[in-house]
């Protein structure tokens, strides 16, 4: 049985070392490759303010925290939730500074999250299988079909279901949750191998006409620079029509 927990965090700033903090949390469980409605969630009371940029991006401010728990309160329902699962995150390394940076502040003397889990950052593994382009998880979302409409501002509970989503589809080929696995990448695994099409590819061979005029051009081309080059000299001998 393999267990992964896909998991997003939202947080009052970028920096957890300049005393940002987690304000909301949410990890879901994958047991074989299925969304097994297990999941932990929880918005936190920061103790600071949200920034306005963070507020921007995810649209809670400080009076929706207000009152909510802290992490300390539960951190220890959090570990235990994570225990022996594999973490699924997109940009992993922002989302493990912060919690690790919580649980220090929580007074628990463990180690990084990265040596206790085996992580998987989907952003490394779709920069792999798609270089040169987009790979946030509105990009991603688009790419693989997964519906998005309803996310008009970051959520930690919302994104980590499409995350979900975009997962399974990159590393298996499928395009929903309950699919038999085709194919499991971790995070240094090649992309699928190229599938040929099972009907021999159509080739269509210039017709007559069209290679005269094909060879027409290169002739004009040729006088008017004054020579002819040893290809198109090849090309031009034989030509449909010609002497």
């Amino acid at each position: 049985m393999s267990r992964e927990l896909v998991l997003d965090t939202e947080t009052t700033g970028l920096e957890p070392g300049a005393g940002h903090r987690v304000i909301e949390i949410a990890a879901l469980e994958l047991v074989d490759r299925r969304l097994t409605g297990r999941e932990f969630w929880t918005y936190l009371d920061p103790e600071r303010p949200v920034d306005p940029g963070a507020f921007a991006v995810h649209g809670i401010g400080d009076e929706a925290l207000r009152g909510k728990p802290r992490f300390a309160d539960l951190a220890a329902e959090l570990l235990a939730f994570l225990e022996g699962g594999v973490l699924v995150i997109h940009n992993a390394e922002f989302d493990l500074a912060f919690l690790d940076a919580e649980i220090a502040r929580a007074g628990l003397a463990l180690p990084p999250l990265a040596t206790r889990h085996e992580v998987i950052d989907t952003l490394r593994l779709a920069r792999r299988l798609h270089p040169g382009v987009s790979n946030n998880l509105d990009a991603l979302c688009r790419r693989y079909g997964v519906d998005l409409s309803a996310r008009q501002r970051h959520g930690a509970r919302l994104d980590a279901e499409l995350l979900a989503r975009v997962y399974l589809s990159m590393t298996a080929g499928q395009v929903g949750l309950g699919f038999e696995e085709e194919f499991r990448a971790g995070p240094d695994a090649p992309p699928p191998p190229l599938r040929r099409p099972a009907a021999p590819l159509a080739v269509r061979r210039a017709e007559p006409a069209e290679r005269r005029a094909h060879h027409e051009r290169l002739r004009a081309i040729a006088e008017r620079a004054g020579t002819l080059a040893a290809f198109w000299r090849e090309e031009l001998d034989g030509v449909p029509g010609e002497p």
